[in-house]
């Protein structure tokens, strides 16, 4: 054989060893994450359920069990720069990278940039799709809610065809996993965003400007008419629905932050005509 012919061979070997070699790195590396942040107690669970409590820089791989204490949070960063921060008490776990996200329990901000291949995130009989999006996802075995924050996210129930929602910045649907999707509702994202622990705690998400942008679009709106505030609040976590007072919103702000709440206060708009009917059961009349 040609001496050139057979260096030819080994090079186009090397070569194409060398892009399988590159190629599992790449595929592993999708499947890990950092943590990025810290605040107070967050255990890391092994695939025995063995802890360790979670420090930064610390690497999250398939399998692995993230678990922040009461009054803790976490923040999870992946390589395509996706970001994940759970709040307290909180059970969280992956696999195939984002394609996969598991919520367990608690709530979850999930912040995936257009670059990204998006995310799945699955709680109970509960899922939601979101690309190029910023999210909050609550789920109990009781109740669950999901807000989007900017871009669109959808909501449907696995093995239910049909049951699926597309969710627009400034809606959220909120309701029991056991029960068919309701229409999504319209929520002030200003409030939510001064409110919230995942945003007042942590360092300003990379959809910060989007996240400004889709509240001004919402004060416009409401200058125009075209949205009106319903004075139906939700108060951190849970779906119980109060009526509160326009002119003690502001106290109410504050009272919440001191809570330490999560999803801080989620104050509901409507289009013009008919308030929604807030879920059976869930208005609450005290404030």
């Amino acid at each position: 054989m040609d001496f050139r012919l057979c260096r030819l061979i080994v090079v186009s070997i090397g070569l194409y060893s060398l892009g399988i070699s590159r190629g599992a790195a790449w595929a592993a590396q999708k499947e890990e994450a950092r943590i990025t942040q810290i605040i107070q107690d967050v255990q890391l669970l092994g695939a025995s359920n063995v802890s360790r409590s979670a420090a930064v820089n610390d690497s999250v791989s398939e399998g692995m069990r993230v678990r922040p204490g009461p009054d803790a949070r976490a923040e999870l960063t992946f390589n395509d720069k996706t970001v994940a921060r759970l709040g307290a008490n909180a059970v969280f776990s992956f696999k195939d990278g984002t394609r996969t996200l598991n919520l367990e329990e608690g709530a979850l901000l999930l912040q995936v940039p257009k670059s990204a291949k998006g995310a799945r995130v699955c709680s109970g009989g509960i899922a939601a799709t979101v690309t190029g999006t910023t999210a909050v996802f609550e789920s109990h075995p009781t109740h669950y809610k999901f807000l989007v924050l900017d871009g669109t996210g959808r909501l449907y129930r696995p093995g239910h065809l049909g049951d699926s929602v597309l969710v627009n910045a400034g809606q959220m649907v909120f309701g029991q996993p056991k029960t068919a999707l309701s229409d999504p509702v319209d929520f002030d994202i200003g409030r939510f965003v001064k409110t919230s622990r995942f945003i007042t705690d942590f360092p300003p998400l990379g959809s910060g400007a989007l996240l400004v942008k889709e509240s001004q679009k919402q004060q416009r709106e409401k200058s125009k008419k075209n949205l009106i505030d319903t004075n139906l609040v939700i108060l951190g976590g849970g779906t119980a629905v109060s009526i509160v007072d326009p002119t003690q919103v502001e106290a109410i702000d504050r009272g919440t932050a001191k809570a330490s709440t999560d999803l801080g206060t989620i104050e509901t708009s409507s289009k013009p005509g008919p308030i929604p009917t807030p879920i059976p059961g869930t208005t609450d009349h005290s404030q």
